[in-house]
């Protein structure tokens, strides 16, 4: 049976999700994309929404959605570490703030770079980025107790819910980061510092 096969390209979405392979070291085989080719029919044909990233499961199954992916991933393969038991109050505590990470951080950045997508007024464009900016940093900082003293929001171990907040940071240019609550910054550098991940770090920055 053949093993996970991951579509993205660098600097996306995908980055969380190929840091929680490598990390967890689950075998899988990388599939780069050209951004400008999701609409493709080729592409369609596995994620009809043209995002990344999608994760071909071993059955040959597609999975979606980040949050979904790296859920199924900690579960698959329980002795990993990217999520603590199912069932336990460490788990809430994990899906809590991967869910908000995911419905208000990487949202806001959707908005913040893609702003023409959510108006149709060109002139309100800016606007839009601008609310989205300041609505991240706000959430991105609300994270901060989840992270303290720990550089991970669930100890010394990163989860899941490390490898998308990391991946939202680098989206983020010098002067936006500086803003940002120290403890969260020293998860980024947490998460850039693991055996393993240097490749792949350097080639999602």
């Amino acid at each position: 049976m053949a093993g996970y096969v991951l579509y993205g390209y660098p600097d996306s979405g995908s980055a969380a999700v190929e840091l929680a392979l490598l990390s967890a070291g689950i075998p899988f085989e990388m599939k780069d994309l050209d951004p400008d080719t999701l609409g493709g029919e080729a592409y369609l044909a596995i994620n009809p929404r043209g995002q990344v990233p999608a994760l071909i499961h071993p059955d040959g199954s597609v999975i979606t959605e980040v949050p979904a992916i790296l859920l199924h991933l900690a579960d698959a393969h329980p002795d990993c570490g990217l999520a603590p038991p199912p069932g336990s109050s460490a788990r809430a505590q994990h899906d809590r703030w991967l869910a908000f990470v995911h419905a208000n951080c990487y949202e806001s950045v959707l908005r913040l770079f893609y702003s023409e997508r959510y108006t149709t007024d060109p002139a309100a464009s800016g606007s839009i980025s601008k609310a989205a900016l300041a609505y991240l940093i706000r959430h991105l900082n609300l994270l901060a107790e989840a992270v303290d003293p720990a550089p991970f929001v669930m100890g010394d171990t990163p989860t899941g819910a490390d490898f998308l907040i990391w991946a939202i940071i680098t989206w983020l240019v010098e002067e936006d980061t500086s803003t940002l609550d120290p403890r969260i910054a020293r998860l980024a550098e947490a998460i850039a510092a693991r055996p393993g991940l240097a490749e792949a770090v350097e080639r999602n920055t």
